[in-house]
């Protein structure tokens, strides 16, 4: 299989591995982007596992909670500009999605465009959508939402970079005052800079480990050939906890921790204690616009193609 240099930008981007090490991967694994992806990881040339793949196709990420704070939703819509997802006309039709959502019975994005759109209900919101297309003169697409509701306590939100990213926090708390929103905030932030991809451990898919394991196992293997099988198995299980501390909320080091070990179910614990209530984050939404979506960057393609003289 012929191994282009769009193949080798895409591989660059989900691992951070150099471009020649990305052209030996895909030429190794006959162009297979998974395998080509775990091939790296095991040569420990690459930089990171990023769940969320390519970033970025333009738009917003709003989001919208009730008056009493039980509920919230977030939705992203994507234009082709950044232009235009700065445009008010633009951001106002964002603002709306979120309302229908806010109510929306749907169970995905199908259904969804499907309803009567509430600010007209004789056009569906596919046919508002492509109104909204006419009028701006850009693609446009609601691509996610995401609700949540919590009786027992509040919905906290925070929205980063002007609609960039936008995240949603479930606080299951039975004292709601000033510290503890403000607790719930910092935890919104945190998720926005720090990008888990689990509240707790608890959520971690055991396929997932065991995969992780394996792959793991393979790079402890290649670093220390002579090693025996007791310390592979403990240089595994080192950075499978590491990893974990990484990807998963409560378990990562707070960002605003004084002695910068604090994590941050510790300091969730330490606000509930010093207002005598009883706190849970029971889960959050986190979304970055264009988030896993290509985008075309056709002169960054043909650099690299120079480069490896196609």
């Amino acid at each position: 299989m012929a191994i282009t240099a769009g193949m080798v930008k895409e591989l660059r981007e989900l691992t951070g591995a150099g471009m020649m090490d990305c052209k030996k991967a895909l030429t190794s694994t006959d162009g297979d982007m998974d395998k080509a992806v775990e091939f790296l990881r095991e040569k420990g040339l690459a930089t990171a596992q990023k769940k969320a793949g390519r970033i970025a196709a333009e738009g917003l990420v709003k989001v919208l909670v009730s008056e009493d704070g039980k509920k919230a939703v977030a939705v992203e819509v994507n234009a082709e500009t950044d232009f235009v997802a700065k445009n008010e006309n633009f951001q106002e039709y964002v603002a709306q999605v979120a309302e229908q959502a806010m109510d929306t019975k749907a169970a995905d994005i199908e259904a969804f465009l499907a309803e009567p759109w509430k600010f007209d209900t004789s056009l569906t919101v596919k046919e508002q959508l492509a109104h909204k297309i006419s009028t701006i003169g850009e693609n446009m697409n609601i691509r996610r939402f995401a609700q949540i509701s919590e009786e027992n306590g509040f919905v906290a939100s925070y929205t980063h970079m002007g609609g960039k990213i936008g995240v949603l926090v479930d606080v299951e708390t039975d004292v709601v005052n000033d510290a503890v929103k403000e607790m719930a905030k910092n935890v919104a932030m945190q998720a926005a800079a720090l990008k888990p991809l689990y509240t707790n451990e608890s959520e971690v898919d055991q396929e997932y480990i065991e995969r992780e394991k394996e792959i793991l196992a393979v790079q402890a293997r290649n670093e220390k050939p002579d090693a025996n099988e007791k310390i592979i198995s403990g240089m595994v299980m080192g950075r499978i906890k590491k990893e974990l501390k990484e990807i998963c909320l409560m378990d990562q080091v707070y960002v605003r921790a004084e002695d910068g070990k604090q994590s941050v179910g510790k300091y969730v614990e330490e606000v509930a204690k010093a207002n005598g209530a009883k706190i849970a984050i029971k889960g959050f939404v986190r979304y970055e616009t264009g988030e896993g979506i290509e985008k075309k960057e056709e002169d960054f393609a043909a650099e690299v193609a120079k480069q490896m003289g196609n």
